[in-house]
């Protein structure tokens, strides 16, 4: 078998395997209107490199079809003057619904209000710093950015006395909040040092952070112990850049989004990034389906909230012994909502 096909083979069982222990008893809304037909929804996507923003619409795409929905995506490219013109694009096309994925309302200026007075409703995937609805979305799909903070900040914690660097993307609501709760979590440590807190947008983590490793080697060398980090996009690249400097020895936790590259480093249990805090992403794109059709039906927003799990080598071991088959019970949750007979 050629290594390109045994990587897919095995990142579509460990997607199988977080799938089964994150959703292995369904807790999602147990009430919903029929699904409506015919919809025409746009996915703007704040950037189709990041593998959590890809994993969501395709779920989205999945459900959508199912219903007899079409979904048409944009790509942002990272790009905040990208984001608002793909909204103003959707304004003109005027879709039945809009689904922010991935970047925050607040970067479309006064959009908002002009897709509210069309009466096209707005829902967000990680498109604030809370989940549910606010004052321009019908709701926002997420998971609670604190907890995700807490569980990445406790596994370092746990690791005795520690120098960490925080690595954030500042344009982002959900970025800010997971790193200000993890920067307290740090302070708080008495065995614990926060180092410094690097801002570096995901859109140019590959060809930013070799020069930032540089730089933080020199000023902290071996005081530099772990890493915690809003994506796991910051990981993808910074071990090469660290072998150089031969500071294999650093550990790295994730705060989001539980990717499939992520999970391939984590099972080896070779890697150095021990952990991520994974999200549902899967069962999450169900949700901005179900959150869309609420809006169009009127009525009121599901107030689900999903758990994320903290993803270690232990756990994905552990959990082949029970299943590598995805579970579907998001699917077979919301289909029953969707069609009840």
């Amino acid at each position: 078998m050629k290594a390109g096909a045994l990587l897919s083979l095995l990142i579509a069982a460990l997607l199988g395997l977080l799938t089964t222990v994150s959703h292995a008893d369904w807790t999602g809304p147990l009430e919903g209107p029929v699904a409506l037909p015919d919809k025409r929804v746009m996915f703007l996507a704040s950037d189709f490199r990041n593998g959590g923003v890809v994993a969501v619409y395709r779920s989205v795409e999945q459900a959508a079809r199912l219903i007899g929905w079409r979904v048409q995506a944009l790509d942002g490219h990272g790009d905040a003057a990208e984001w608002r013109r793909m909204a103003e694009q959707a304004l003109q096309q005027a879709p039945d619904g809009v689904v922010l994925g991935g970047f925050g309302v607040e970067a479309l200026g006064e959009l908002p209000a002009r897709f509210k007075q069309r009466k096209i409703p707005l829902v967000g995937w990680h498109a604030g710093d809370t989940p549910g609805p606010s004052e321009w979305l019908f709701s926002n799909v997420t998971t609670d950015p604190q907890v995700v903070a807490d569980m990445a900040a406790d596994l370092i914690i746990g690791e005795g006395a520690v120098g960490v660097v925080i690595f954030t993307d500042s344009q982002f609501a959900i970025a800010r909040a997971k790193t200000k709760r993890m920067a307290q979590r740090i302070r708080e440590c008495p065995d614990c040092r926060l180092l410094s807190i690097e801002d570096l947008p995901i859109a140019r983590v590959s060809e930013e952070i070799a020069g930032r490793v540089r730089q933080l080697q020199q000023h902290f060398g071996s005081a530099w112990t772990h890493s915690l980090a809003i994506n796991d996009v910051y990981f993808d690249h910074i071990h090469v850049p660290l072998a150089r400097l031969g500071r294999q020895d650093i550990r790295h936790v994730s705060a989001g989004d539980g990717s499939a590259r992520a999970l391939a480093r984590i099972h080896s249990g070779l890697s150095q990034q021990i952990a991520t805090v994974a999200e549902p992403l899967g069962a999450h794109g169900w949700q901005v389906v179900d959150e869309l059709n609420r809006a169009f039906s009127g009525e009121p927003p599901s107030g689900y909230v999903a758990r994320p799990l903290l993803v270690t080598t232990e756990v994905l071991r552990e959990s082949e012994a029970v299943s590598i088959e995805l579970d579907s019970s998001y699917e077979a949750g919301y289909l029953q909502l969707w069609r009840p007979d």
